[in-house]
Formats: structure tokens, sequence, C-alpha cells
């Protein structure tokens, strides 16, 4: 399986590389790297410290027990694929993983993020000061896995309401977050009680928390700086917001409501926009805006955020200087899409995946059509796509979750 594009991609062959043994650096070459684990992943992140091949993954299973794992390329051996070096227990699944955003140069150790029924701090032990082909191993049959002790709960943030006037404590799920860049201490939640939460690491408390939308908040990401951040939620809208004015908010998309309308000839039905009505029509008779699951703020021209639709196999991407109408849509899977994520290095690429077993990596600065149906590269897995992530220290590779499977493709 190998990426498909319009482009000639020299794909080599892995049994002509020489072992990891052979090598005098231990950096990634290969194509593919693969990992199976005993469970079906879905979160999945890239770490941003300097020199490391290092992904944190997240199973789902429908269950309380769930467990987070962290990967690594096997140092100095033939193995040429990615192994454990890190695992803990986890309650639920994870919603979202980060790794913290790497900025200063030091002993700093290698966090990571989690949400779920809560936000969770946890650390990587060692990662401060031991480089990645160091830590100690143990032989297992014909390679070395590395030994890392398990991963460190550093904080367990939880932001518990009152339900009425009742003594019951109540928590609500978070459904992702992310990490500012420029404030590292500064983290955001998205919740499906409405709200986005402002955390600050230090104190390990809220710093605000606002009403973000009508509906479940599906998600959150900050536009690359320290203030401006956006959401998007189950009432289908895109809102920006300011953390130095938060009174207010702008609402950059929204989607139209659609109702089935029989097909003539067949019981199949087809989805069409509403029509317009000089009044409102009766609650009872309207239908809601179809939710919007995710946003990628583009990190390198914030202009711009891609989202999509629940059940939608189109990515639309937006202009936050033109609101109200998509730019653009990329239209190429044949099924729903589950994940998008923009290029760290350049402003013009887009990954997305989904159930039709295929990342799609795109080109939007070329094309002058606001419908694009021709993917720059493709890869097809065995299985549907749940989540991807674009390495930002070695953007040549990008991550998946496709059932047990977790795959590094180098594009």
């Amino acid at each position: 399986m190998d990426w498909q594009g319009a482009s000639p991609l020299c794909i080599s062959d892995p049994a002509a590389d020489p072992p990891f043994s052979m090598r005098a650096t231990h950096q990634p070459h290969n194509d593919i790297y693969s990992y199976e684990a005993p469970w079906p992943v879905y979160a999945l992140a890239w770490s941003q410290r300097p020199a490391t091949f290092r992904l944190g993954l997240g199973s789902f299973m429908e269950e309380y027990s769930n467990k987070l794992q962290i990967l690594q390329l096997a140092p100095k051996t033939g193995d040429q694929n990615l192994v454990e070096i890190g695992e803990a227990d986890h309650p639920y699944p994870i919603t979202k993983l980060l790794w913290s955003p790497y900025k200063d140069a030091g002993l700093v150790p290698d966090l990571l993020a989690t949400t779920g029924d809560y936000l969770r701090i946890w650390e990587l032990p060692g990662s401060a000061t031991d480089p990645p082909d160091v830590y100690p191993t143990a032989h297992l049959g014909q390679w070395q896995r590395p030994i890392v002790p398990a991963l460190s709960l550093r904080a367990t943030l939880a932001n518990v309401r009152r339900i009425g006037h009742s003594k019951r404590d109540f928590c609500a799920p978070l459904t992702s977050f992310d990490w500012n860049e420029i404030d590292t201490h500064v983290i955001i939640t998205s919740s499906v009680d409405t709200t986005c939460t402002v955390w600050d690491l230090n104190t390990q408390q809220a710093k605000t928390q606002l009403i973000a939308h009508d509906k479940e908040v599906y998600d959150v990401a900050f536009s690359g700086g320290a203030d401006v951040f956006a959401s998007v939620g189950a009432d289908g809208s895109v809102r920006m917001f300011d953390l130095r004015a938060l009174d207010h908010s702008t609402i950059i998309y929204e989607t139209t409501a659609q109702q089935p309308i029989p097909s003539s000839g067949d019981s199949d039905r087809t989805l069409t926009p509403l029509p317009l009505h000089p009044h409102p029509p009766d609650a009872a008779l309207s239908l809601p805006n179809p939710p919007l699951l995710k946003l990628s703020w583009n990190k390198q021209d914030p202009n711009y955020i891609a989202s999509f639709q629940m059940d939608s196999s189109a990515i639309i991407i937006l202009d936050i200087r033109v609101p109200a109408v998509p730019v653009m849509e990329l239209q190429a899977h044949s099924a729903t899409v589950n994940s998008i994520s923009w290029a760290p290095h350049t402003s013009s690429r887009i990954c997305s995946a989904g159930d039709d077993m295929q990342a799609l990596v795109w080109d939007v600065s070329q094309s002058p059509a606001k419908i694009i149906t021709e993917p720059l590269l493709s890869y097809a897995a065995k299985h549907e796509i749940n989540h991807l992530s674009w390495n930002i220290v070695q953007p040549e590779y990008v991550g998946i979750s496709a059932g047990n499977t977790v795959q590094a493709l180098k594009i």
C-alpha cells in the first residue's frame, strides 16, 4: 500500500534499506512504520520534542478501563516498526491527546494531556534528560524494547458543577482541547455542557469559563496566537473568540438545515436545503442544522479554518475575513470524514481521513475552483481511519489510527 498521486513518488523497498544497527543515525527513513495495538485506537498525537519520533495513542473501548500508550521508533535494532515505551490506565476512552508545545531548550520533561471525563496532564519519566536512543533496553527475541517507567500523572483538572439545589456534583465530559503554543501553561477544553474552559496549568485552576454554543461543543482550537480561538458544535456553527474580550463572539459559519425529500421512482431519500420562509416555520416542523464535528486552524496562515459536518464526506475551508460562505470544498472521500489536519510547515497542504479507509493530502493553493475533487496524494488503509496527526518535528510523516493499527506514513 502506497501513497498515490498525480506527482511521482519514490517509494523505496524496505528490504533494500540497511537495518537500524547498520546506520549512523536513528532518524526515521522508512516509508511506513506500523504498530498493532491490542485494542481499537482513536486518539493519536506526535510529540513536539526535537529529535524524537514519538507517538501517544489512546484506546477506544466502550468501558471504564482504557489505556494511554506511548510509542517510539526502536533504537539501534533491526526492528523497523514502532514499539511501546510506556503505558498507563485511563478512565474512559480518550477524546483527544496532545503533547506540550516545545518552546524552551533545556531539561524540560515531555508532557502530554488527555481529555475524557477530566483533563489530565501526564509526564513521560526520563524524557527531560535522556535522548530517545539511550533508554535502557530489555532483550525480547530479535529486538530490544526500551524500558521506561510508567507514565506519571501530574494533574487531574475537573470543572465540577453543582446540579440545581441538590448536593450532587456533576462534571460534564470533555470532547476536545487545545494547548496554547505561545503561553504553554494555558489549555482550553470543550464540553458537552455547551462551555469552553480556559485552564492555568501553573495554578491547576480554571481561569475562565464561557458558554460557547447553544448545544454541545465538539472541538476547540487556538489560532496559533495567545488569545484567539474558535470552536464548533452541535448547533452547526463555527464561532471565534478572543480571551481579551469574551463578552462577544463572531459567528464565522453556520450549516444549513436540511430535510429529506422522497426521490422519484424509488423509496430512497435525498437531502435538500429547506426552502426560505417569509416567516419562521413552526418549531415542530423545522430541522436542526447539521452539527460540525471538528475544526483545524491553519497555523501557517491563520486566516483559514477547516471543518466538516457530521456524516459528511466533504471538508469545508473557511476564510475568517469572508464569513458565512466556505471559500472552498474538498470532495473526494466516499464516506464520512473523521479527521483533518493542516500541515505544520506550509499553508497550502491539508490532510483528511475517514470511513472510506483513505487518507488524502490536498493542495489548496493552486486551484481557483471552489470545489476540489482531486487530492494531491491518497493512501488506502485496511480499516476505517479514525484519527490522523501530522508530525510537527518531522513534517514528512503523518500518523493515522485505523482499527487496532497505528501507522506513520511518509509523504
